[in-house]
């Protein structure tokens, strides 16, 4: 492979942060010669753009972006490099590729500049990009001689410790199929390999300190505390379901009334460590069962998400749902139904402000003659993953929230309303008429009799 690489660097400059940026191309094809900025300069968005026009000049319009939520450059040196030749590298495909090439290296990119790739590369071949997988990648035949923007997103990279050198080393391995993919296909390439922030964050010391004072291990500035840890059930050592909500509510109707209680200091907290016992996963199919002791006067209370994940042929990919949610409590069983409204694509994990079976239903009874009838069930800022979980933290969010938002609605009725009104007024014009008979000067004037 020809190949010539971006390597953007962290700088640690207050008030912006940057992340690294590699670009490359297939075999046959160099990128154009780019002259590297002055050391410490950060490279704005209209500077990449412009980078990526001169470079990317005579490569293929076929275009790879992977796009990762954190990467840092200290994650290139630490985890063992992409230039050398160390064989415990975890980036080894990524490694492969560019040691073959020549390079240029770029001293930082904001951001915001990193942020935008997506849109910059799309602006290059007028094409909407396609979010895809290795999986669903395979199951396409690509043609060289259509453009396309291709974007595969990464999980994050996690903090200083080994489970984040498994997801780096989990992102290579995926770098590494799509490569071997279009290899295989004969399809040439552009690739670009990227972050939205940096993973470590190095604060600038302030200018000015108040004498004998001192802070260690403060938080970063402007950076709210961080909430409670998410449900975190794990199989075989790895976590493969994750669930978060900041309120957690059951209702039933007893005697005439709703009886409720909420159960998020039982499920959510710190120390606080929920019975999953029941609870289990695989490739396509996760349950995760919190059990509770005396829940509404219950002996025993289950509360059960089912998920399965599907292929579905109309989008070509995979696509998780919630296809059931169930509460058990002393023998007894209610049955709620979410698949037509909690789903998200199988590397996604689901969102929502809030959940419940109440208003605005997301959970429907499976039937009338459900006990699910009886109760209420309800979540505030709610967010779930059954599949592909890398590390602790959830992958990128497919919201509920619709497009149109209420302003939308009450601006397109506004519009509405003067586009009708406008249309009556022009109506009532054009029916005017001009009078086409007149009376003649010359004839007799019009005599009225007068009467005393």
């Amino acid at each position: 492979m020809n190949l010539l690489a971006f390597v953007c660097v962290l700088a640690a400059v207050q008030g912006d942060e940057q992340v690294p940026l590699v670009a490359w191309a297939s075999d046959g094809f160099v990128l154009s010669p780019v002259n590297a900025p002055s050391a410490g300069h950060t490279v704005s968005v209209d500077e990449l753009e412009s980078y990526l026009n001169r470079a990317m000049s005579t490569t293929p319009h076929n275009l790879l972006l992977f796009l990762q939520d954190k990467l840092s450059v200290d994650d290139f040196t630490m985890y063992g490099g992409v230039f050398g030749n160390k064989q415990d590298s975890v980036f080894h495909n990524l490694g492969a590729a560019l040691r073959s090439s020549s390079s240029l290296w770029l001293p930082s990119v904001s951001s915001s500049g990193t942020a935008s790739v997506s849109t910059l590369l799309q602006n290059q071949i007028d094409t909407a990009p396609l979010y895809m997988n290795p999986e669903t990648l395979a199951q396409l035949r690509l043609n060289a001689s259509v453009t396309t923007l291709l974007v595969f997103h990464l999980p994050n990279s996690g903090g200083l410790d080994i489970s984040a050198k498994e997801v780096l080393s989990g992102n290579d391995e995926v770098i590494g199929q799509v490569l071997s993919i279009m290899k295989a296909q004969s399809v040439p390439y552009t690739a670009v390999f990227t972050a939205l922030r940096p993973s470590r964050v190095i604060e600038a010391s302030p200018a000015v300190h108040s004498v004998g004072s001192r802070s260690l291990l403060q938080s970063r500035r402007g950076e709210p505390p961080a909430p409670y840890a998410p449900v975190e059930f794990k199989e075989k050592g790895s976590t493969c379901i994750l669930l978060w909500a900041e309120k957690m509510v059951v209702s039933q109707f007893q005697s005439g009334k709703w009886e409720r209680h909420d159960l998020t200091s039982q499920t959510f907290g710190e120390g606080v460590m929920p019975d999953l016992t029941g609870s289990s996963c695989n490739e396509t199919h996760s349950r995760l069962v919190l059990n509770y002791v005396d829940v509404l006067n219950f002996r025993s209370f289950k509360f059960i998400f089912v998920m399965n994940q599907r292929h579905y042929k109309v989008s070509a990919r995979r696509w998780f749902t919630m296809d059931v949610v169930q509460l058990e409590y002393d023998g007894k069983k209610a049955s709620f139904n979410a698949s037509r409204h909690i789903y998200a694509p199988a590397e996604y994990s689901y969102r929502c402000e809030s959940v419940s079976s109440s208003r605005y239903p997301q959970f429907s009874p499976h039937s009338s003659k459900d006990n699910a009838n009886e109760w209420h069930i309800s979540f505030d800022d709610f967010q779930i993953q059954g599949f592909n979980v890398a590390g602790k933290d959830f992958s990128y969010a497919n919201d509920c929230a619709g497009f149109f938002t209420p302003g939308i609605w009450m601006g397109l009725v506004t519009s509405l309303l003067m586009v009708l009104v406008l249309a009556y007024g022009l109506q009532m014009i054009m029916q005017l008429h001009t009078m086409d008979r007149f009376d003649d000067p010359k004839g007799p004037a019009i005599s009225v009799p007068q009467t005393e």
